[in-house]
């Protein structure tokens, strides 16, 4: 018989699992689509699987989050994610090799962080601010390729897109919080109007374009298992744990898994500056949380 907290761990793990992989599916489907479109066939696919959990699982809070008081939230948040923050990304990650726009992205808890202090009136410490500055000289060494004395910036526009993203991210994330919906109802509603708004702009600046290929096959799997059921997973594990601080830090993982699966799969040489960059980024992560979390485990 399979406790609770071993389910909460196989939830997690699949969730680290998949979101790992996402990388290299970017990378696959931007081979034969952009940005745009890549987007609109992920967050379509997204739609589709949080319609159905909303309808099974949630059907009078679905229902009535069509009422006219929700409408701006429900506008605002598909702005935010997938619109933008997908945007954003797949088009760093169009411009960069992947281990870049990877852990350039994963300075999403730093700006978060940031965004708690501003928004939520959240503490400010001394060590939040040293987790701050930890994280930005490891982007600071992936930006650079290693050459921190030179300064020289190989793609300055590519790490302001993965950058800006994680702001985009945060965002959301505070607006989401505030939100007190069910997840499935305000995710339903985030790739509902998301995918309208990537209907709209393609409509009037770009073109649609479909054609079944590996290429098609990553931007479905991308909306399957980074933007869809991954979620779910995720919030099943985080539900079920007994401990969700320290369950919460297995999302850590995906970085490191993922620089393993482009080194195999898209063949990419992992870099000493991208290596050391994702050090210096996760230890400062780990400075700002380490408060919270040292009381969760024992050392």
């Amino acid at each position: 018989m399979i406790s609770q907290q071993q389910k909460s761990f196989l939830y997690t793990i699949t969730a680290v699992f998949f979101w790992s992989t996402a990388a290299t599916a970017f990378k696959i489907a931007l081979k034969e689509f952009n940005s745009n479109q890549l987007l609109f066939i992920s967050s379509f696919t997204s739609f589709l699987i949080f319609l159905f959990v909303a309808l099974f699982n949630n059907k009078a809070g679905l229902l009535e989050s069509f009422q006219l008081k929700y409408l701006t939230k429900n506008l605002l948040i598909g702005l935010f994610n997938p619109f933008l923050y997908y945007i954003i990304l797949f088009n760093a990650y169009s411009i960069l090799p992947a281990q870049e726009a990877l852990i350039l992205n994963f300075t999403w808890p730093v700006t978060v962080s940031i965004f708690a202090i501003i928004f939520l009136k959240s503490k400010f410490s001394l060590k939040t601010l040293l987790g701050i500055i930890t994280s930005f000289f490891g982007v600071l060494i992936i930006a650079t390729k290693g050459q921190l004395l030179s300064l020289k910036f190989e793609n300055p526009f590519g790490v302001l897109l993965a950058v800006g993203s994680s702001l985009i991210w945060a965002s959301y994330w505070i607006f989401n919080l505030k939100d007190k919906r069910p997840a499935t109802v305000k995710l339903f509603f985030a790739f509902f109007s998301g995918t309208i708004y990537t209907a709209i702009y393609i409509h009037f600046f770009d073109t649609f374009k479909f054609t079944w290929s590996a290429g098609l096959n990553s931007s479905i799997y991308i909306g399957f298992f980074e933007m869809g059921l991954t979620y779910l997973f995720w919030l099943k594990g985080i539900s079920l744990s007994n401990n969700k601080p320290l369950t919460s830090t297995y999302a850590f993982l995906a970085p490191f898994l993922s620089l393993m699966f482009i080194s195999i799969l898209l063949n990419e040489s992992i870099t000493a500056a991208s290596i050391f960059g994702l050090l210096f980024i996760f230890c400062g992560i780990i400075i700002q949380k380490y408060p919270d979390l040292r009381k969760y485990i024992k050392i």
